[in-house]
């Protein structure tokens, strides 16, 4: 019971300085360009009012300024509220990380952020954790509470998964989701078997979710992914499938071919995912991710002008 007392109060103290330190980036930095980026479902009627000069003569609304014998038009609000989904990948290679924190701590820093951003909007917040299938699911709702409780699960869910399927979300959110809704896929994207492969299965579904949605890729990595450090021989172990190999980092040879493979995948996925239109935020561990967000609020909101 005690050792049960005291894991929670340390969840408890990691939830609450996630909460402090994201919400005073919202407070800061992000909302207004939230706000500004992710738009509405659409515009509500609100009202008719008379006719005043300077209006938009498209909005009259003829049956009114028939029956009255006076011009009127229709008067409309946006629809602000959004559904935000979190789609995040708790696969085995999350847990890895050679800086100050893991691959796993890194997406439910960013999953708050952007959770924060969106309460704070008076958004609804969803969230889908997955491995090989989805291991949980909370369905999307408004504040405080709920969106601690979505930090504290992508922090400390335990998955019965190790492997990655990133078909997996992208079918549950088409099937659960019924309004449009903007979904960010937060992930590795350490695809097993044959990388190409998996890719070109991937391909389709994204395509299908961001023509549903609104759909944004966030891969996040580790600098030793695609550069290994020299010092001497190193086991090499698959997260998700437990394979090893031993290299000689000693071995400047070794560390090239290394460096190329990784530079390699790195563009077939950069390229596969950029194909089916979605956009996409790279993030790596140890490096501030604040700047990375707003340059993609930024270069987005540029796009929508």
């Amino acid at each position: 019971m005690a050792m049960d007392v005291q894991l929670t109060r340390e969840i408890l103290k990691k939830v609450r300085q996630i909460e402090v330190r994201t919400n005073r980036l919202v407070n800061d930095s992000l909302a207004g360009s939230y706000h500004s980026v992710f738009k509405g479902r659409g515009m509500n009627f609100d009202e008719v009012r008379e006719y005043v000069p300077g209006d938009d003569i498209r909005a009259i609304d003829w049956n009114v300024t028939a029956r009255t014998g006076i011009p009127h038009i229709k008067k409309f609000t946006e629809e602000r509220e959004l559904t935000i989904m979190l789609m995040i990948d708790i696969s085995g290679s999350g847990d890895f990380g050679s800086a100050t924190g893991s691959k796993r701590e890194l997406m439910a820093e960013v999953g708050s952020v952007l959770a924060f951003s969106a309460v704070r909007n008076n958004d609804k917040v969803g969230l889908v954790l997955f491995t090989d299938f989805v291991e949980l699911y909370i369905p999307p709702k408004k504040g405080r509470g709920h969106i601690l409780r979505i930090i504290r699960e992508i922090l400390y869910f335990q998955p019965k998964g190790r492997r990655t399927d990133l078909q997996v979300p992208l079918d549950f959110t088409n099937r659960v989701v019924k309004r449009k809704c903007v979904a960010f896929l937060i992930s590795d994207f350490c695809l097993p078997g044959v990388f190409s492969t998996a890719l070109a299965d991937l391909r389709p579904k994204l395509q299908v979710c961001n023509r549903r949605h609104d759909l944004i890729g966030v891969i996040v990595s580790d600098r030793r992914e695609s550069e290994l450090p020299d010092v001497g021989w190193l086991t090499l172990e698959d997260a998700e499938s437990g394979e090893q190999v031993e290299l000689n980092t000693g071995d400047a040879e070794v560390r090239r071919r290394y460096r190329e493979m990784a530079g390699e995948r790195r563009k077939t996925l950069e390229k596969v995912l950029r194909s089916t239109g979605i956009d996409l935020l790279d993030l790596l561990t140890g490096t501030p991710y604040l700047p990375v967000l707003l340059g993609f609020f930024k270069a987005r909101k540029g796009r929508m002008a």
